[in-house]
């Protein structure tokens, strides 16, 4: 049985959204007030993953990115110990000064905020870098507390405007996203004991969409192609990657540029047969 993609699918309606903003708002606020003495609800803090990309269809992992003063990154560096996990702990115990029954704990690199509903947040502190000129390069470093600990660089707004770009009217006109959402959800229904990262989801139907895009009438189109939109995604697969299973390939985050990692290939294979 196919399981093709449809324009506008898999929504997270609009009450859940309500409330993750509610909840988004009353954290941010809660680490301002401790780091940036700022009743601030919305400054310094971002949606990123899939959420901020948009596409993710569930509310399991709600990533956060949220800056924290220059100060801040001198003071956790400098100190003994692993200062990483210093640094995760004190925004933890920001946190819990606003949902102190709720279930809140740092994990590697991110505090994650566990709420009853099965709705949940991490939160990811970091700071800015800086070029040789003392100028922000657009980029952030976040503490990573294995190995000891030490600092990482993520920059999620380029994959950000990048995800956006191609899925606007005059690119892919919304089938971007729809396909990576659509995949997020053949994976939950039929492998849902799998693991599959978003990043290499988002990743590789920007980097497969080629000219595929909505029609008006909600058809995907694309010229010179016979086969529907799902049978050439899967020949993508197979013809770039055809050691997916064996060895892990290199595909580039979109914007970004960073390079994707991990060992879930082959579940995205099995997710892209299934929608044939």
């Amino acid at each position: 049985m196919s399981s093709h993609v449809k324009q506008g699918n898999h929504p997270i309606d609009q009450d859940t959204r309500s409330l993750i903003s509610k909840r988004y708002k009353r954290i941010t606020r809660a680490i301002n007030s401790e780091f940036w003495n700022s009743a601030s609800e919305t400054a310094h803090s971002r949606y990123v993953g899939s959420y901020g990309r948009g596409t993710a269809i569930t509310t399991s992992d709600l990533d956060v990115l949220m800056e924290l003063p220059d100060s801040m990154f001198q003071k956790f560096s400098d100190r003994s110990g692993n200062g990483q996990s210093q640094l995760l702990q004190a925004v933890k115990s920001a946190i819990e000064d606003t949902y102190a029954t709720t279930d809140i704990s740092g994990d590697g690199q991110v505090v994650v905020v566990n709420f009853s509903d099965d709705i949940k947040y991490e939160i990811l502190p970091t700071f800015r870098n800086l070029d040789w000129y003392g100028n922000w390069d657009g980029t952030y470093k976040y503490p990573d507390t294995h190995m000891g600990g030490n600092w990482m660089t993520t920059n999620p707004m380029a994959e950000q405007d990048a995800m956006d770009e191609k899925d606007d009217y005059n690119h892919s006109n919304g089938l971007l996203k729809d396909t990576c959402k659509h995949i997020r959800f053949v994976k939950l229904e039929s492998f849902k004991s799998y693991h599959l990262s978003g990043i290499l989801i988002d990743s590789f139907v920007y980097k497969a969409i080629g000219y595929w895009h909505w029609l008006r009438d909600g058809e995907e189109k694309s010229s010179g192609h016979a086969k529907c939109y799902e049978e050439v995604l899967l020949d993508y697969y197979n013809n770039y990657y055809p050691y997916a299973s064996l060895v892990t390939p290199k595909l580039r985050a979109p914007g970004s540029g960073m390079e994707v990692t991990g060992d879930d290939w082959d579940v995205l294979g099995k997710v892209l047969k299934k929608m044939v």
